[in-house]
């Protein structure tokens, strides 16, 4: 079975009761609570540029739904430039893409992690049109059957400002958590990203605050969870 590392800030396996796995965890619960009448079975995490931690937050949030007893799968939908697989230390030889091209079996491409009730799909070869296929009726498709073997769905994806592909996804997904790094990203950059979310009826749920440094524990990770224009 494939072996994570601390390397890749799998703090919620790695350290599960640290003050940031605990923030996690909350994250998750707000989640849940967002929508009573809803299910937030499908989720994604996005941000207005690289490096805000969106593909750790996902990372450790479907690891805190996992740790729950839900059957979670983490969907690697960068088709540009993917990272989960070198996160769980897995193949990308194959993975969302082949199955987008009808090249390979589900039951293929859906791999095991060293956490148990994850599952990972890898970005697979990098296609020359991501939007499109991640826009396509087979997308829709492979969600559906994904709906039915999983308790939990979440898509890491590139960058909102970057291109048009977040915002294909995130229009079927039952809700957005936006992540911002703290005193880096301005906010008229933050606005733009939700703007292009809102402009597919994308369902926001709130805000991760990264990086907020707490000046008497040294933590670098916070969280504010909520809807707030």
């Amino acid at each position: 079975m494939p072996q994570s590392s601390t390397n890749h800030n799998l703090i919620t396996m790695e350290n599960p009761k640290s003050p940031i796995s605990e923030a996690y965890r909350s994250l998750r619960t707000n989640i849940q609570f967002s929508a009573i009448d809803q299910n937030m079975k499908v989720l994604m995490v996005a941000s207005a540029k690289s490096g805000e931690g969106k593909t750790t937050t996902v990372t450790n949030l479907a690891i805190t739904y996992a740790q729950e007893g839900k059957s979670v799968l983490l969907i690697d939908a960068d088709l540009r430039k993917p990272s989960l697989h070198q996160v769980f230390q897995l193949t990308n030889r194959t993975g969302l893409t082949s199955a987008l091209m009808n090249q390979h079996a589900l039951p293929e491409l859906i791999r095991s992690t060293s956490v148990d009730n994850l599952s990972v799909i890898t970005s697979g070869p990098i296609p020359p049109n991501p939007s499109e296929i991640l826009g396509s009726q087979r997308m829709l498709s492979l969600l559906e059957e994904f709906k039915g073997m999983y308790d939990v769905i979440l898509f890491d994806t590139p960058p909102v400002l970057a291109v048009t592909d977040s915002s294909i996804v995130s229009s079927f997904c039952d809700g957005v958590i936006l992540v911002v790094l703290a005193g880096k990203v301005k906010k008229d950059l933050v606005k733009k990203a939700k703007a292009s979310l809102d402009h597919v009826k994308a369902k926001i749920l709130g805000v991760v605050l990264n990086n907020n440094t707490r000046s008497k524990s040294g933590e670098h990770y916070y969280y504010y969870y909520g809807t707030r224009e």
